[in-house]
């Protein structure tokens, strides 16, 4: 099948794209488009890919759905598109930004210069109808992510892997932390980040890792 993604990714996951579960995913998404409204765009449901090939990765943030109302999402877990008003989490994560390292809050929600700079923004589900958060869960994404959390994990080494909440945490399970630093606290919605987002110190930690092994902190 041939999937329009990043090229590294592309020679990464080709094998994936051929197994039964992928080609039922894959129908199921193109009929889901056909019939309504769906987000992201077509053209950006591997976004994350896009901007962030396999090799320049140093940075996995695991999100569960794309936001599902109009003008938001773009592929990036947790980021939104320019213009667009900040969702309460991503004000959060902002907020721990700057209790963290002293940044103060962007004035744009979108977080492809964190993308380019080898940050994957992963979602587990990578599209999703309109109005109906989880709409497509449990179709296939979940598995795909999966793969992809596997390969990382596996073949490459030092990479800090940020798991907000049960559900991120639950989808980091395999991974070795001999090999790679992995950061979990509750997750920056309204409704857990008072027990334990705030005050994670998670992108300082990255960052304080990542020199430790050689590479280039992110500019936050």
């Amino acid at each position: 099948m041939d999937v329009k993604i990043e090229e590294s990714w592309k020679e990464l996951l080709q094998s994936e794209f051929e197994q039964p579960y992928f080609e039922e995913l894959t129908r199921f998404v193109r009929e889901a488009y056909r019939k309504g409204t769906v987000y992201p765009p077509a053209k950006l449901i591997f976004q994350a890919f896009d901007r962030c090939p396999f090799d320049r990765v140093k940075v996995v943030i695991v999100g569960q759905d794309p936001y599902h109302q109009p003008g938001q999402a773009h592929g990036l877990c947790f980021s939104v598109n320019d213009g667009v008003a900040l969702p309460p989490s991503l004000q959060n994560i902002y907020k721990e930004l700057q209790n963290d390292i002293g940044k103060p809050p962007a004035a744009s929600g979108n977080l492809e210069r964190w993308a380019t700079q080898g940050v994957l923004l992963l979602n587990a589900t990578l599209t999703v109808e309109a109005n109906r958060a989880g709409s497509h869960q449990g179709k296939g994404w979940e598995l795909f992510t999966d793969r992809v959390i596997e390969r990382l994990a596996t073949e490459r080494e030092h990479l800090v892997f940020i798991l907000w909440g049960a559900y991120a945490q639950k989808k980091g399970e395999g991974i070795d932390a001999n090999r790679h630093l992995i950061l979990k606290s509750p997750h920056p919605s309204p409704l857990s980040a008072h027990r334990g987002f705030f005050g994670n110190s998670h992108f300082s930690r990255a960052n304080a890792y990542l020199s430790a092994h050689g590479k280039e902190p992110i500019i936050w």
